[in-house]
C-alpha cells in the first residue's frame, strides 16, 4: 500500500532531505509505503514451481516483491511463459528534466522479463538477470496514466533463458518502451 501526503514546509523553510530551501515555495510532499517481507525459503516454497509462486503472490498467499510497493507497480497476470505488471507513474519518480526516470521503466521491464522466465522454471530453480537491453520510445510524464508491461519468455534452457517485454499505455495503447533479457538459470540446493 502506498500513501501520499502533502505537508507544509518546515518552519525554517529548508528541505529535510537536503537542507536547502524549497525551489518553488510549494509545500513539501512525502510518500510512505508498506510491504510484507518475503518468507524464509521453506521446503514448501522450494517445492513450488515459478508459476506456482507467482500465482500464490497474485492470490495474496505469498507477499509480492517489496520493490513493487517502493516504485508503485504490481503483478497482474501470470501464465506459462507470460507475466504482466502494471505501474503508476507519479511525480515521485521524476528525473532532473521533469520526466519519469528511465529506471522506473527499466525496473518494470526487468520484472516482467524475469517473471516470464520464472513461470517456466520447475521447483528448486531460480534465475538472475545477466543482461538487460532497454529501448525507451517516448517519455513518461508524472501524470501519465497506468502503464502495462507484458513479458514473454522466448527460450528457457538448462543454464540460460531469454525473454522480451513491451510497456504500453493502458489509456492510449502506445508503445513506451521495450526490452530483451538474458537470464542465468540457477539450480537451488
Amino acid at each position: 500500500m502506498t500513501t501520499y501526503e502533502t505537508s507544509a514546509s518546515p518552519a525554517t523553510g529548508a528541505s529535510p532531505a537536503t537542507g536547502a530551501p524549497p525551489a518553488t515555495g510549494a509545500p513539501l510532499r512525502s510518500r510512505t509505503h508498506t510491504w510484507q517481507p518475503r518468507p524464509e525459503m521453506t521446503p514448501e516454497i522450494l517445492g513450488m514451481s515459478g508459476l506456482e509462486i507467482l500465482r500464490a503472490s497474485l492470490k495474496g498467499e505469498l507477499p509480492g516483491a517489496s520493490m513493487m510497493s517502493t516504485l508503485g507497480f504490481r503483478l497482474t497476470e501470470a501464465a506459462e511463459g507470460v507475466a504482466v505488471f502494471e505501474g503508476d507513474p507519479g511525480d515521485h519518480l521524476l528525473n532532473p528534466m521533469g520526466t519519469v526516470h528511465g529506471g522506473f521503466l527499466a525496473t518494470l521491464l526487468d520484472s516482467a522479463l524475469g517473471s516470464s522466465v520464472m513461470t517456466l522454471l520447475p521447483a528448486g530453480t531460480a534465475y538472475t538477470t545477466v543482461q538487460l537491453g532497454v529501448h525507451m520510445i517516448r517519455p513518461v510524464m508524472a501524470d501519465t496514466p497506468t502503464l502495462r508491461c507484458e513479458g514473454t519468455a522466448l527460450h528457457v534452457g538448462r543454464t540460460t533463458a531469454t525473454a522480451e517485454a513491451r510497456v504500453t499505455g493502458t489509456h492510449d495503447g502506445k508503445l513506451y518502451a521495450h526490452a530483451t533479457t538474458t537470464c542465468a538459470i540457477l539450480r537451488m540446493g
